[in-house]
C-alpha cells in the first residue's frame, strides 16, 4: 500500500468522529436555543448531586448569549479530535471518551461551588492538546514530535486559560483538563503509534547478540602485527660455495 492510500485510509477513519463531535455541539446550540429549557443547568455545579450530571453533558452545552463561545472551541475541537484520530486511531477513542469523563469529574470534585455551572468544550481541548503534546514528546517519534510543535505553536496561548484571568471562564475545567491529558499522555505512552525499532534493537530484544565488529577489527591488527614481527625475527642464512677451494681439491 503506498503513501498515498495510507493517508487516505487514516484521514477517512479520522473526519468522521471529528465531524460527529463538531455536528453535536452544534446541534445541542441550536436545539438549546429553540426550548425554553435552559441547557446550561446540564452543567457541572461542583459537589452537588445536581451538577454530577454536568459530567457527561458538560461538554456539548455552550452559551446562547454569547456566539463566540462556541465559535471558539468549533475549529480547535474538530481539528484536534482530527489529529487524535489519524496518529492514535488504535487508543483514540479510549482518549476521547476519558478526556471527556476525567475532565468533569475533576471539575465536580475540586472547582470550588460558587453555584455557577460549568460548560463548553474547552476543557476536553486543553485535555487534547496536553494529550497530543505530551506524547508525541515522550515517543520520540519525528511525526509526533511534527505535531507536538504543531500544537505548541498553535495552542500554546492556551497555557494563560488555566489562570483566573475572568469569573465568567472556568479556568478550572482548563486547569483539569490540562492535567488529565498530561496524566494519560503518560499512562498510554506504550499504546499506540511507537517510533520503529532498528535492528539492533529487535536482536537485543530476542536475546541476539550483535557482532563484536571492533573487537574482530582490533584482533585481526594484532593477529597481523605479531605476524609481521615473526617474520622479521626469522633470518635466511645463504651457504656460499668458494670455488677456488673446490678446485684445489679436485
Amino acid at each position: 500500500m503506498n503513501q498515498n492510500n495510507t493517508f487516505d485510509k487514516h484521514f477517512g477513519n479520522a473526519l468522521p468522529p471529528a465531524l460527529l463531535v463538531l455536528l453535536s455541539i452544534w446541534l445541542v446550540y441550536w436545539a438549546d436555543s429553540l426550548f425554553i429549557y435552559h441547557f446550561y443547568k446540564l452543567g457541572v455545579l461542583p459537589k452537588s448531586i445536581e451538577g454530577l450530571q454536568g459530567i457527561l453533558f458538560m461538554p456539548l452545552i455552550h452559551s446562547t448569549e454569547n456566539l463566540n463561545h462556541i465559535f471558539n472551541n468549533s475549529i480547535p475541537i474538530f481539528l484536534l479530535t482530527l489529529f487524535l484520530f489519524y496518529f492514535y486511531k488504535e487508543i483514540a477513542s479510549k482518549i476521547f471518551v476519558l478526556s471527556w469523563l476525567l475532565t468533569g469529574i475533576g471539575v465536580w470534585l475540586f472547582a470550588a461551588n460558587k453555584g455557577a455551572y460549568h460548560i463548553g468544550m474547552s476543557g476536553v481541548i486543553y485535555s487534547l492538546v496536553a494529550f497530543l503534546f505530551t506524547s508525541g514528546t515522550l515517543r520520540k517519534y519525528l511525526p509526533l514530535q511534527a505535531l507536538s510543535l504543531f500544537i505548541a505553536f498553535v495552542y500554546g496561548s492556551l497555557i494563560w486559560g488555566i489562570l483566573p484571568i475572568s469569573s465568567r471562564i472556568s479556568w478550572e475545567g482548563h486547569f483539569m483538563g490540562l492535567i488529565v491529558g498530561v496524566i494519560l499522555a503518560i499512562i498510554y505512552r506504550k499504546q499506540g503509534p511507537q517510533r520503529p525499532k532498528y535492528i539492533y534493537e529487535i536482536e537485543k530484544e530476542m536475546g541476539i547478540e550483535p557482532p563484536d565488529l571492533e573487537g574482530q577489527y582490533w584482533q585481526r591488527v594484532k593477529e597481523e602485527e605479531e605476524q609481521k614481527a615473526k617474520e622479521e625475527k626469522t633470518k635466511i642464512i645463504y651457504h656460499m660455495k668458494n670455488k677456488d677451494k673446490d678446485d684445489q681439491n679436485v
